[in-house]
């Protein structure tokens, strides 16, 4: 398709669910001219390789329909199960006979003092207790192939508790990697998950902190303008139906756009690979706007 005609189908697809959004809750939503400028294109196609973007959904197994209808979105999605929930195996093999990645969703301990559910680690823990929590975590979420936290505002700020966590994770598996969700601009995850050469990268956007379908559109828009400016990006989403039901139209607008939707450990691998100097550049770069939710 030729990449005028490209960008006029993206607009009108957007356009069309936008106005549909409109009617349907009757708000007024910003126009496809505000969120998805022109100039995104010539930006996509002037990167010196094909941008990719992976997806995660988290929060899968509680809730075995939203689970359902989350691992039934196209495309190569990854999925965050919470440990020792009620639909935590179904769910996990469900998405790996699915060809989709699984993550282990591990529950941290946040500043609110929320609770954290079953699997929880604090920063109270010795290391024999975070040990067997961690290894019965992993047990309970089969295929997984990488991890990252649930809230945690406390628990990845404290150098001690990531440095003992990481250590922790190598020695049960080497090969998972690690995604800092980034619940508190304070997390030093990142860095512990580098010292402890586990693979891992962060999220750069929140697709539903809002969860309504016209803020995760607009959350959406945000990706795709990182996505122009960084050629690589992480999303994180949840099961919201208003989450499922907005991505069911918005993923094909990715490969409209000459955007890859692949698993998480193909883009880290990808972006290890173009860049050696990418991981130790993620300590010095700031989070994209507008990406930090408040903390947990």
């Amino acid at each position: 398709m030729a990449p005028l005609v490209s960008y006029l189908f993206v607009v009108l697809l957007v356009s069309l669910w936008l106005s549909t959004l409109a009617v349907a809750h009757g708000t007024n939503l910003p126009s496809v001219e505000q969120l998805l400028q022109p100039q995104l294109l010539q930006q996509l196609r002037q990167l010196s390789h094909r941008p990719q973007v992976a997806i995660i959904i988290d929060d899968l197994g509680d809730n075995l329909r939203e689970g359902q209808q989350a691992i039934g979105l196209p495309g190569a999605l990854t999925y965050a199960i919470l440990p020792h929930t009620p639909h935590a195996e179904a769910l996990a093999i469900l998405a790996h006979c699915s060809n989709k990645e699984v993550m282990l969703h591990q529950p941290m301990e946040a500043l609110n003092g929320k609770r954290m559910g079953p699997g929880g680690i604090d920063s109270a823990m010795d290391r024999t207790t975070m040990l067997n929590t961690l290894q019965q975590n992993l047990r309970s979420v089969p295929y997984a192939r990488g991890v990252n936290n649930h809230m945690g505002s406390r628990l990845t700020s404290s150098e001690a508790s990531m440095e003992q966590f990481m250590q922790l994770l190598a020695q049960l598996r080497p090969q998972l990697y690690f995604i800092d969700s980034r619940t508190t601009a304070d997390t030093v995850a990142l860095l512990s998950a580098k010292r402890h050469q586990i693979a891992s990268t962060r999220r750069n956007i929140f697709l539903d902190h809002t969860p309504t379908e016209g803020a995760i559109t607009q959350q959406f828009m945000r990706l795709i303008a990182h996505l122009a400016r960084e050629g690589s990006a992480i999303a994180i989403g949840h099961t919201y139906p208003q989450t499922t039901a907005a991505l069911k139209q918005l993923l094909p607008l990715l490969d409209y756009l000459g955007i890859e939707l692949v698993a998480t450990s193909r883009l880290i691998e990808t972006q290890q690979r173009r860049d050696p100097l990418w991981q130790a550049s993620l300590s010095r770069s700031p989070p994209a706007a507008n990406s930090l939710k408040p903390s947990p």
